[in-house]
């Protein structure tokens, strides 16, 4: 006859709780890990080169900030339901281009027309993904496509550059105050918006529950379809805006741009703790994995002694080794649940 061993109730307790510990300790660093590294890169850069901690310096790291940063913000409501968009890049040269072009009718068409236009290619896509249940990779490369095609159109392949005629426009672009730009100011507003819209609202809520589980979402009354199509109007709204203010910047709707864009608004999304399988992720990780990108490359210029070809393929590695850290998070995560 063989014995059987029993555990103790308070060994079986114990081994609960320090389950539960290491759960939210991944969980946390998993959310903050990004804001922790971009501290310890800013401490360094500080010590190491005194033109880093200028004013001047911030401010442009800032102000560089921008444009991607409300790229990646729609990009993080998109990886959060489940899916990805990979015309962004092209929605952002596409949404210079219009805005420059616009701006001969004053500071308002200038915005709106790059808003709607990218925002009628999200609804297409969208529209696409909820109905036609294709893959989010295939119609939104499909996008990427046919945006940077609408875009050459627009251009004569990108012999003609647009330029700003309108100086109150050109102004938002260039002007600051306090020393920052006023489209930081505009990125920390729509940040703030978007954090009651993800955290606040039912939408929000919807966003999350068809990232974690698209079938238990469908069950518990969750609709589905208008979910995703808002995620990519918005990521095309965002994405046209942020090309509207660098055109406003540059003064011009320069068609060279844009190239790589979405793969960064991805990378930044992900260091920022949202998993690329959805369900999970926060806006305050997405900006602190864009504002890391841009300091890193910031830090990158100050040393000035790494080529442009290494640039890339620093930023490729780092990109790359958070994405495994950010796997055996996730991975520890279920051991330690389950």
């Amino acid at each position: 006859m063989t014995d059987t061993v029993v555990t103790p109730p308070a060994k079986v307790a114990r081994a609960e709780a320090a389950a539960a510990r290491t759960e939210k300790l991944v969980e946390r660093f998993q959310r903050q890990g990004a804001l922790a590294v971009l501290a310890l890169v800013i401490i360094v850069g500080a010590i190491t080169w005194d033109s880093f901690r200028t004013y001047d310096n911030i401010g442009t790291v800032l102000i560089s900030t921008a444009p991607p940063a409300l790229i990646a913000l729609g990009m993080t409501f998109v990886i959060i339901s489940g899916g990805i968009d990979l015309s962004v890049g092209s929605l952002y040269v596409l949404g210079g281009v219009l805005a420059a072009w616009a701006s001969q009718y004053g500071t308002w068409a200038a915005f709106a027309l790059p808003l709607a236009v990218c925002g009628v290619f999200g609804l297409v896509q969208g529209s696409i993904i909820a109905y036609a249940r294709l893959a989010p990779f295939i119609v939104t490369l499909a996008g990427l496509l046919g945006t940077r095609g609408l875009m050459l159109a627009l251009s004569d392949e990108g012999a003609d550059t647009y330029l700003v005629k309108t100086d109150s426009f050109k102004h938002f672009g260039t002007g600051a105050l306090g020393g920052i730009g006023y489209p930081v100011y505009l990125v920390v507003l729509l940040f703030a918006a978007g954090m009651l819209l993800l955290y606040r609202t039912r939408f929000g809520q919807s966003v999350y529950a068809i990232g974690g589980n698209e079938d238990a979402a469908r069950l518990m009354g969750v609709k589905i379809r208008s979910t995703q199509i808002r995620v990519y109007v918005l990521s095309g709204v965002l994405a046209g805006l942020a090309g509207a203010i660098n055109a406003a910047r540059l003064g011009s709707g320069v068609t060279v741009l844009g190239t790589g864009m979405e793969l960064d608004a991805i990378a930044a999304v992900v260091i920022g703790g949202t998993l690329l399988t959805g369900g999970a992720g926060t806006l305050g990780g997405t900006i602190a994995g864009v504002l890391l990108l841009q300091v890193i490359q910031n830090l990158i210029n100050q040393s000035g002694r790494i080529t442009s070809a290494w640039q890339t393929v620093i930023s490729g590695a780092f990109i790359a080794l958070v994405v495994v850290v950010q796997t055996y998070l996730a991975r520890l995560r279920r051991v330690s649940s389950g």
